[in-house]
């Protein structure tokens, strides 16, 4: 029964989770202090500035595009790791942040997947 309302509505604070995850994939290289690369900081930054600014214009104006955007931003950061070739905690770090805020953008997408405009529009309300 649980379940079935998890997916029901889509809440605020799903959105404000959103942008904590965003906080923390910009701080992430200074967490685990891993500056041996200038892409990988800068991609940490620009993935994690766009995650957090996603997440909140989902507080102001829901729509469906941000959720796609948060699920490509979180899928890039699961697999930057492979891509640019780092690993150690900043590898973990990035694997485990995107999977969260991919899982986070296609629970949102099942719980808005009926709604009409009109109500996307009503979400912070």
């Amino acid at each position: 029964m649980a379940a079935i309302r998890i997916f029901g509505v889509h809440r605020t604070r799903e959105d404000w989770i959103g942008i904590i995850v965003g906080a923390l994939i910009v701080i992430s290289p200074w967490m685990v202090n891993a500056f041996d690369s200038q892409f990988v900081v800068m991609n940490a930054v620009i993935v994690g500035v766009l995650v957090l600014s996603l997440a909140g214009m989902e507080i102001v104006v829901l729509r469906t595009s941000e959720e796609w955007l948060e699920l490509a931003c979180g899928l890039w950061l699961t697999a930057s790791p492979f891509i640019f070739g780092y690993a150690g905690p900043l590898q973990s770090w990035h694997i485990g942040l995107g999977t969260i805020v991919a899982v986070l953008a296609v629970v949102e997408l099942l719980q808005d997947w009926k709604l009409s405009d009109e109500e996307l529009a009503r979400h912070g309300m």
